[in-house]
Order: C-alpha cells, then sequence, then structure tokens
C-alpha cells in the first residue's frame, strides 16, 4: 500500500507499507542517492509525543547498530527523525520471516531448519558478545533474503550494556510463545533468555508448533514457567528420542542449566541426530583416480560431551558394517572382542565407562562378490549402511556399494553434517567411479554445500563436471 511521500526524508521515496509492529510501521522505500531499495521503521505518530517511547526507539536503534555488520545480523544505514517521529532505516530483505515459511508448510525439513538455526545462532552470540540482549526472538524476527539466508531483525525491545535501561522489574517484554521462564515472571532478561527463545524456534521449525502452544497467551506463559517440556518425538514420528534431552536442557527453567552459546545447542541437536542415525564415517582424502581406492581418516570434529555418545553409538554400527561388508561368510577367523575404558568429562565432573569394541578387520580384506544387499540391510541404519558401503569401496567393488550408498543417503536426508556429508560424498566418488558423471553431480554438491572447508567433494565435483 502506497502511501503520502512525506512520511520520510525526501531522500527515500515511494514508501509502501509493509508492516506493522508494536512501536511503529515499517516501510519499503527507496534510497534515492545510493539507488537502493530500503526497510524503514517509524515510530508510530500516537507514540511521537511520550518521551519514553521515543527514548525506548532510540535505544533500539543504538542497540541494533552496535550489532551491525555482524553476520546474519540485518544491517543498519541510518538513524534519523523527521516531523518530529524517529526512524531507523535498514537493508530490505525480500525473501519474508520465518514465520511466515511455518505458517504456510508448517514443520521444515530438518536439515534447512538447522542451517537457519545455525545462522540465527551465530548472530545471537555475536550481539551477546557486544552486550546485546535482544529479548524478542521469534520467527517473525528472522528474516530471509532472496537467497534464504536468516538475519536477525528488530531489536526494539533490546537491552544493551551501557546504555540506560528503560525496563523495571516486573515489566513483561516479548512474545509469550517464546518468553522465556524469567521472563515471563517479570525478571531481567539476559543472553540465557534469547537461547531459550531460540530453543522454541527449533522445537517449531521441527515439528510446526511450539512446545507449550496454547489459544490462551496468558496459559502459554504460565507453561514456560511450570510445565515440563513435552518430547519432540512423540509430536514427530520421524524424529529421534535422541533430541528430548537436547530440548530439555535448552527449555530448561533455570537459566544457569541452559547451553552457554546458541551454537552449542546447534551443535547439540545435530550430534543427537547424528547419534540416532547411527556411526559415521568421515570424509575420504582424495586419491589418484586411476586404480587407487579413498583411504579413511577420523574427523576431529569436538562436540564434547555428546560425541562421547557417539562414539558408544559407534560401537554397534561397526560391528553390523564389518559383518555386511564381508557377507555370510563364517569361516574366516574373527579375534575376540577387547575392553577399553573411555573417560568422559562434562561440566567439572569426570567418570569412566568401560566398553567392549571389536577388533579392526584386516587392512587389506579380499575383494567381496558384488551381490544385492542382503534383506537385512533393510533394518541398518543409514550410517551403518555408509559404512557398508565404503566397506566395499575400499575393496574396489564400486558395484556392490552402489546401493548400500543409495539407500543410505536415502535414510540420511536432512540429517545434515556430518552423516549426511559423508554418505553424499561416498555416493558421489562411488558413481564417478562407475563413469556415471552426471548423476554424481547433486550428490557431491550437497556434499560441498554441508561440508564447505573440504577439499574433497570440491576436487570430486570438478571431476564430475569435466568428465
Amino acid at each position: 500500500m502506497h502511501v503520502e511521500t512525506d512520511i520520510l526524508p525526501r531522500r527515500y521515496r515511494s514508501p509502501k507499507l509493509i508492516a506493522r509492529g508494536g512501536m511503529g510501521e515499517i516501510y519499503r522505500a527507496t534510497d534515492s542517492s545510493l539507488g537502493r531499495a530500503v526497510a524503514v521503521k517509524l515510530l508510530a505518530e500516537r507514540y511521537s509525543s511520550a518521551d519514553d517511547i521515543r527514548q525506548r526507539f532510540t535505544r533500539e536503534a543504538l542497540a541494533a547498530a552496535r550489532v551491525s555488520g555482524e553476520p546474519y545480523v540485518i544491517t543498519i544505514f541510518d538513524v534519523g527523525e523527521h516531523a518530529e517521529r524517529p526512524f531507523i532505516v535498514m537493508e530490505y530483505l525480500s525473501g519474508g520471516s520465518l514465520e511466515d515459511r511455518i505458517r504456510e508448510d508448517g514443520a521444515q525439513e530438518v536439515g534447512q531448519a538447522l542451517e537457519w538455526l545455525e545462522q540465527a545462532a551465530t548472530a545471537l552470540d555475536a550481539a551477546h558478545g557486544h552486550g546485546v540482549v535482544h529479548r524478542d526472538v521469534k520467527p517473525a524476527n528472522l528474516l530471509l533474503d532472496r537467497n534464504g539466508t536468516v538475519h536477525v531483525a528488530d531489536f526494539g525491545i533490546a537491552s544493551a550494556t551501557g546504555l540506560d535501561s528503560l525496563t523495571l522489574t516486573g515489566t513483561v517484554l516479548g512474545t509469550a510463545g517464546y518468553l522465556s521462564p524469567e521472563q515471563a515472571q517479570g525478571e531481567q532478561a539476559s543472553a540465557a533468555s534469547d537461547r531459550y527463545a531460540l530453543a522454541v524456534v527449533a522445537f517449531e521449525l521441527l515439528t510446526g508448533r511450539r512446545p507449550f502452544e496454547n489459544e490462551s497467551v496468558t496459559a502459554e506463559a504460565a507453561a514456560h514457567v511450570n510445565a515440563s517440556v513435552p518430547s519432540i518425538a512423540e509430536i514427530c514420528e520421524h524424529l529421534p528420542d535422541e533430541l528430548d534431552p537436547v530440548f530439555r536442557k535448552a527449555l530448561a527453567k533455570d537459566p544457569a542449566g541452559r547451553f552457554r552459546t546458541g551454537a552449542d545447542f546447534v551443535a547439540a541437536i545435530r550430534a543427537a541426530l547424528a547419534e540416532a542415525a547411527g556411526t559415521t564415517r568421515s570424509f575420504t582424502p582424495q586419491a589418484p583416480w586411476v586404480s587407487s581406492v579413498p583411504r579413511r581418516r577420523t574427523h576431529g570434529r569436538r562436540w564434547a560431551p555428546l560425541i562421547a555418545l557417539l562414539a558408544l553409538a559407534a560401537v554397534a554400527g561397526a560391528i553390523a558394517a564389518i559383518t555386511l561388508a564381508n557377507g555370510d561368510d563364517n569361516s574366516k577367523a574373527v579375534a575376540p572382542p577387547r575392553a577399553r575404558t573411555v573417560t568422559i568429562t562434562e561440566q567439572g565432573s569426570t567418570h569412566e565407562r568401560t566398553v567392549t569394541t571389536p577388533t579392526p578387520p584386516p587392512a587389506t580384506p579380499p575383494p567381496p562378490a558384488s551381490p544385492p544387499p542382503p534383506a537385512s540391510a533393510s533394518s541398518l541404519s543409514g550410517s551403518q549402511l555408509n559404512d557398508a558401503g565404503y566397506a566395499k569401496m575400499r575393496a574396489g567393488d564400486y558395484a556392490g556399494a552402489l546401493p548400500l550408498l543409495r539407500r543410505a543417503v536415502a535414510k540420511l536426508g536432512g540429517v545434515g553434517f556430518p552423516t549426511e556429508a559423508y554418505a553424499n560424498y561416498n555416493l558421489g566418488y562411488t558413481l564417478l567411479q562407475l563413469g556415471s558423471c552426471g548423476e554424481a553431480i547433486p550428490y557431491l554438491e550437497q556434499a560441498k554445500r554441508l561440508e564447505p572447508q573440504r577439499h574433497e567433494p570440491k576436487d570430486a565435483l570438478r571431476r564430475a563436471q569435466h568428465c
């Protein structure tokens, strides 16, 4: 809807109302000096004579400017006042918001949801590093650019270290569905409150609903204070039980019990998904393409303490992978399993657990035949299928690896880094070895997207594009 042209400074032409908020309106306009589209937030006229509201609006501009320029934070271009109404000029993002996506499609694809959560967590962690607490994290304030990248916006009720606070204890600010327990009780919000709200957003992205969703705003706010965190696995059958302890921690009533950073929270989600998928293998280093077979190596990501759980889960997966890779030949001698002690340190508490691991298979197993995957393969996890396919790759049996890796990729779709990345790379590499270069490209591109810092998928992709 077009509006009167003098509502903004003359520099900002053709204003069009695109949204209304609690404190004002947002217009899309053209910056005539730089020839670009911008979004201009203007304090509502009814508040223009209220000094406390004008101060709060100005404080928003200062808080937003403090973090402007950080990754995934909306950029502020200008701050000023026109016709006695303060305004903030920021970048215009044309992709809508996560609220729009949830309203249109409900629960989002897991891999995409995790990508958005990582971007939002990066922005909030940066804001907290600058002493800025957002206090109103919700899907409507997570805006998307034309490439589908999240930018955190609307620091309208933010508080910032070094700026005078206009909020008194006992005043509730924020949106009920995403209020932390301390905010719901009128206590001072902190960085932990933002991370709580991010966890609510994560729950909603994965399930299509908020954890304490209720038609009554009051009842929903009260549930944040008193109700137990519901099981995400019971709400959505396709989501694993391993996510439940992650969300219980992220939505802890006590701020001290939550994750220390947003990045830690998202990493814990990925680790839980990887644990649920089974064991995993890292990318194989690039090898000569004539006769050599890629070698496996250990990946050094640190996901403590959840990485210890992944290590324990790897035991069962390794047994299944070795069995499947070697077929049903029981005539080979198998060394007895051996016990080892794993020491796990978590938040200052150290304890030891003894686990039994299988003896590794021979370094160079004989090349197996290439039958179709056994019937038992359907019961294996995606990562166990990936392990079995990889074992055949090592033996040079790419035709035998192919059906296993196809199943692995199908089962791991949406899990994200690292498990999904490894399976896609192995499948792409196998197709390349079998001469199916065009078919290999989308799998290698997915591996590259999930692991952009690794050279192996990039090298294999270049080879596939030119063969």
